[in-house]
């Protein structure tokens, strides 16, 4: 579908598209990582707009803002298309404001994540502060510091053994990285990150940072984001893997 434009976005988010129109979009976003990052963007903004203003949509109109109706002239008319334009403009420069932070911090964790990579992965004799042989007190010590529960993914079947972990410093306080390696010493890492806003989930996203590829995704009050110098569809059937291994 490449005539898809901002129009069709905003239907799509806004639910105003037909059936075949909503198929077609729904398709093109399935291979357009971008476009599907402006979709869950503005559904988020959607979201925090209805739950600021639902609640006073019934209320009753203030006795004080209530005046009778003049019999002649249009200055009621021009007042009330002067009060659309100003809520218009507050509601838009909220709208951008507020998405301008949810995307400057969707996009802080895949950056993080390949930094933590890029300075860790090449280490031979110090590549992690745990290593995989103590395994339980890496993660005891992780979730305490993380203030929340720490799984270790299981990846052997993907041809990838642990090789332990370490405490990262993140924007927020403490984050944390698992790497892991395989036979031919290819190694991906786990980074696992505090979030700073309201608890939420989302699915898959992809980021390519320089040569270090990045799936990541939130679950509740934590950002998960695995990092490899590898190709998206090897990469992307790992992520999965450790996707449902973190939600079973």
């Amino acid at each position: 579908m490449s005539n898809l434009s901002e129009t069709d976005l905003h239907a799509y988010v806004d639910g105003q598209l037909d059936d075949a129109r909503r198929v077609q979009v729904e398709a093109h976003l399935a291979h357009d990582a971008a476009a599907t990052e402006r979709v869950h963007l503005w559904r988020a903004q959607n979201e925090a707009l209805r739950a600021i203003y639902n609640a006073v949509l019934n209320e009753p109109v203030p006795q004080r803002l209530v005046a009778a109706r003049p019999s002649r002239g249009r200055w009621p008319q021009y007042a009330l298309a002067a009060g659309v334009v100003g809520l218009a403009f507050g509601l838009g420069w909220m709208s951008h404001a507020y998405r301008s932070d949810r995307f400057a911090e969707a996009m802080a964790l895949p950056r993080r994540a390949a930094v933590a990579y890029a300075v860790y992965a090449p280490e031979v004799r110090h590549p992690v502060e745990v290593g995989a042989e103590q395994q339980d007190h890496l993660v005891k010590w992780l979730s305490k510091r993380l203030g929340n529960e720490l799984k270790v993914p299981l990846l052997t079947q993907q041809g990838f053994d642990l090789v332990g972990g370490r405490l990262l410093p993140d924007t927020k306080g403490p984050g944390a990285q698992l790497m892991y390696q395989d036979k031919k010493g290819q190694r991906i890492t786990l980074y696992v990150s505090l979030r700073s806003a309201e608890p939420r989930d989302t699915a898959f996203r992809f980021s390519q940072e320089g040569e270090v590829a990045v799936f990541y995704w939130i679950d509740g009050k934590l950002g998960y984001a695995l990092s490899g110098e590898m190709d998206r569809a090897s990469l992307l059937a790992v992520a999965s893997v450790v996707y449902r291994q973190l939600n079973p």
